[in-house]
């Protein structure tokens, strides 16, 4: 496991990868998201305690449902893409525990301690949002990351019910390099961002 991938994989999930906002009019199959998502488990949460939740909007009827609660900037972006990840969050990932993590009590952990279920639950889910975005590329789909959206519209109309509230958007298909694609920002260099102590 400790084999260095090569350059042609580093730049597809990293240096060359992009955030698209324009999509060709290519297919990504239910099999593909499978696949991304069994990619996307395997990384690291705390207590293995998975709080992801995704809806993939891909039907015309989820769409329509979606369109409206997008800022009008996303709007025409995200209906153009072939599937719309609504990346969420389970706010009762810990009744899930005994399942995931049953080698100790993890569940008693968070039992009645709401501050400690949302910290947790938004850290791990945001780090498992990252890696489906890294799974989809690994599978050669782009992403096109966002926010921007009416969340507590989205949270009524997809998780009605239930603990579950959206964090953030991916869209997901064959990017379009030959539109809307800007030019890759700056980043900060590591002595910007960080420091060896």
């Amino acid at each position: 496991m400790s084999e260095l991938l090569s350059d042609t994989a580093l730049d597809q999930l990293f240096r060359e990868a992009r955030t698209f906002n324009a999509w060709l009019p290519k297919d990504v199959s239910d099999e593909q998201l499978h696949q991304l998502y069994d990619l996307a488990k395997f990384g690291p949460t705390s207590a293995n305690s998975s709080p992801m939740r995704v809806v993939f909007v891909k039907s015309k009827a989820a769409k329509e449902k979606l369109s409206p609660l997008m800022s009008d900037g996303n709007r025409a972006k995200t209906m153009a893409a072939p599937v719309n990840a609504i990346v969420a969050t389970d706010h009762a990932f810990h009744e899930k525990l005994p399942q995931l993590f049953p080698h100790a009590d993890a569940k008693s952990w968070f039992d009645g301690n709401q501050p400690l279920i949302d910290i947790t639950a938004f850290r791990n889910a945001s780090l498992q949002g990252a890696y489906l975005m890294l799974a989809a590329r690994s599978i050669g789909l782009d992403c096109g990351p966002m926010s921007g959206f009416d969340n507590a519209g989205v949270d009524a109309a997809f998780f009605a019910g239930t603990q579950i509230r959206s964090n953030f958007m991916i869209n997901i298909g064959y990017g379009d390099a030959s539109r809307d694609l800007f030019p890759r920002s700056p980043r900060l260099t590591f002595d910007e961002a960080c420091r060896v102590e």
